[in-house]
Formats: C-alpha cells, sequence, structure tokens
C-alpha cells in the first residue's frame, strides 16, 4: 500500500498522468459573454455538442424552472436557464464527461452528479440570503458547486482500483469523517487532487482554493476560495450524505452564518428551502 501511495502522488504531480481540459470547455471559457456575438458563439459551440445539448435540454424542461412549455433547443434553453448557467453547467458536463474514461466500479456517477447538483444549487439559495453587496454570481457559486467533488473522478481516472477502495470504505463507515478515511486509504485527499487538476487547467485561484479547501474552510489558503468554499460547508452540512457517502458532520455554528451576513436566526428557513433546492435536484439529476 506504501508504494502506491507514493505512486499516486507522483501520478498526480506528472502532467502527463491528468487528462486535458476538453476542447469545448476551453473554447466555451473562452467566449466572452458581454456581446450578442459572445452568447450567439456559446450557443452554436453547444448545439454541436449532442451530450451538452441534451443534458441542457433536460434541465431546462425539469420542473425547477417552470417551463411553460415543451424546451427543445439550446437557444430556447438559454432563454430559461440564463446565458451564463447555461456556461457553467455545459462546461462542468464536458468537464465530468472528459473524467468518465474508466469504468466507475463503485463509484456511482449518477449519485455524484445528484450530490454535485444538488450542492450547487444549495449554495445559491442560500447566496441569495446574502445582503447583497459583496454576493458573488449565481453562475459563479452554481460553477464551484457543480465541480467541488470532481477529485472523486481524478483518483477513479488515475487509479480505479484504489477509487474502488475508498468508495467501499466510505459506504462501510458512513459516520466516520471523510477526511480520515481519505488519510487511511489513499493519503491524497480529493479536494487536493481535484485542485491538482484545476490548476493543471488554469482555472481561477478562487476555484482551485473552493477545491481543494472545501471540507478545510477554516485553513489559511482557504480564504481565496471565500465565500464560495463556507457557503459549500454550509450546503454540505444541511444536506448530510445527499446523494454520495461523504460524511462531514451537521453541526452548524452561529459564526457560519454570520461570516456570510446572514442572520443565524434564519437558519431553520433556510434549511427548509435548502432540502426543497435537493428535491428539486433529484428531478433534474435524470437529464444529467
Amino acid at each position: 500500500m506504501n508504494e502506491k501511495r507514493v505512486d499516486l502522488k507522483a501520478a498526480i504531480l506528472n502532467l502527463d498522468s491528468l487528462p486535458a481540459m476538453p476542447l469545448v470547455a476551453q473554447k466555451i471559457l473562452r467566449l466572452p459573454l458581454d456581446t450578442p456575438e459572445g452568447e450567439q458563439q456559446l450557443l452554436k459551440l453547444i448545439e454541436q455538442d449532442p451530450q451538452i445539448s441534451a443534458r441542457l435540454i433536460g434541465l431546462a424542461n425539469s420542473p425547477l424552472f417552470g417551463a411553460s412549455k415543451k424546451i427543445a433547443s439550446i437557444p430556447d434553453a438559454a432563454m430559461m436557464l440564463g446565458v451564463n448557467r447555461v456556461k457553467s453547467v455545459s462546461v462542468g458536463i464536458a468537464v465530468m464527461s472528459t473524467l468518465d474514461r474508466h469504468s466507475t466500479g463503485h463509484m456511482n456517477i449518477q449519485q455524484l452528479w445528484l450530490h454535485s447538483l444538488g450542492i450547487a444549487l444549495a449554495m445559491c439559495a442560500l447566496a441569495h440570503a446574502m445582503p447583497s453587496r459583496g454576493r458573488p454570481l449565481d453562475d459563479e457559486i452554481f460553477f464551484a458547486g457543480l465541480l467541488h467533488d470532481i477529485g472523486f473522478m481524478v483518483l477513479n481516472y488515475i487509479d480505479p482500483e484504489r477509487s474502488d477502495l475508498l468508495q467501499s470504505r466510505l459506504a462501510a463507515e458512513p459516520d466516520r469523517p471523510i477526511t480520515e478515511i481519505e488519510s487511511d486509504v489513499i493519503e491524497i485527499g480529493h479536494g487536493e487532487l481535484g485542485a491538482q487538476l484545476a490548476q493543471h487547467w488554469d482555472l481561477p485561484d478562487d476555484v482551485v482554493a473552493v477545491l481543494r479547501y472545501h471540507h478545510t474552510p477554516d485553513s489559511a489558503g482557504a480564504h481565496a476560495g471565500q465565500p464560495y468554499i463556507a457557503l459549500l460547508n454550509l450546503a454540505e452540512k444541511l444536506l448530510p450524505a445527499f446523494g454520495i457517502s461523504e460524511h462531514v458532520g451537521s453541526d452548524i455554528r452561529p459564526q457560519e452564518w454570520s461570516v456570510l451576513g446572514i442572520d443565524p436566526a434564519r437558519a431553520d428557513k433556510l434549511a427548509i428551502i435548502v432540502r426543497e433546492q435537493a428535491e428539486h435536484a433529484k428531478q433534474v439529476a435524470t437529464s444529467f
């Protein structure tokens, strides 16, 4: 096991072992969305990718967005979802599809999508309770939430055998903190694996920080990923073991609300809203 652990550390530092960012994601990320031309280029790129197109249309037709008619085209989906959200979801779909190279074994990709989508929606709901000044944009929050656990897929990409072992241990010890189990099984946490890939792909520093520190929000380096990390940490505590086996505890201190400018007295009401978002995610996840 020690030899394998060294191999995994070497692999994540070896750029040749990491996949290149999918071309469609590179093109989408470079597009300026503040012009009609940029928006049109975005829609054209998506229309050329059948997988992204199908999933976006499925998302737009979900009860979450309350479409009054059947959405059948990418322009209609963009009208329903908003162009910035379309961009975030499209990149997320492209990235996760690229990492789905091996049989996922014990890692349930559908449940990982459900978890990622549910947390992203919950983060947006919590952010709406923040003071408008200093509140991040929804598409940025959604992107961070959708990609936060991509390290699980990085592990499966590099070492499917150890990925299976980790998933088995997580399922067998549902009440044990995930950081402890990862320390035993893979030594490098999925947060660090995801962060290394994000750096390899030149994603923004705040996204890298979200991936690296979302289970350790009190770390000094987590400052670069705030307030996304604080929102994510709250969302995961309010939705324990949602979609995947990932014990993070459920005790929330008043200061975890206050740091976001949210009155802790609103905690119960916001918890209900977050659970409602989780139910929406279950209805949407089948399109992913």
